[in-house]
C-alpha cells in the first residue's frame, strides 16, 4: 500500500488542483479526499514490494527446479529406452498389457 507520505503528497496534489473558488475549502476537502483514498486503497488486494519480490524469487527457484526435474525425467526415460508416450503406459507408469 502507499506510504503515509505518498498518500499525503497525492492528497495535496489533488486538492491543489481544485479551482480557485474551492481552494478556500482545501483543508476540509483534503481530509475527506485522504479518507476516501485510504478507504478505496484498503479495499484493494495489494501486496508490498517486499512481499512481491519474495514471491518472485520463490517462483524463479521453483521454475529452475522444475526444469531440472524435467531434464532428469527425460534422461531417465532415454536410459530406459522406452520412448513410449503416456498413452502407452498404465497409471502406474508400467507398459500397458496387451489385450488377449
Amino acid at each position: 500500500m502507499l506510504a503515509p507520505k505518498q498518500l499525503d503528497d497525492l492528497t495535496q496534489r489533488l486538492s491543489g488542483s481544485l479551482p480557485k473558488g474551492l481552494q478556500a475549502l482545501q483543508e476540509d476537502i483534503g481530509r475527506n479526499l485522504r479518507a476516501s483514498l485510504e478507504g478505496a486503497l484498503a479495499k484493494l488486494d495489494l501486496v508490498t514490494r517486499e512481499e512481491f519480490d519474495i514471491q518472485a524469487a520463490v517462483l524463479t527457484r521453483t521454475r529452475d527446479k522444475l526444469e531440472k526435474l524435467e531434464a532428469l525425467v527425460a534422461e531417465l526415460e532415454q536410459q530406459l529406452g522406452t520412448g513410449e508416450g503416456p498413452e502407452n503406459r498404465s497409471a502406474r507408469g508400467k507398459p500397458a498389457k496387451e489385450p488377449n
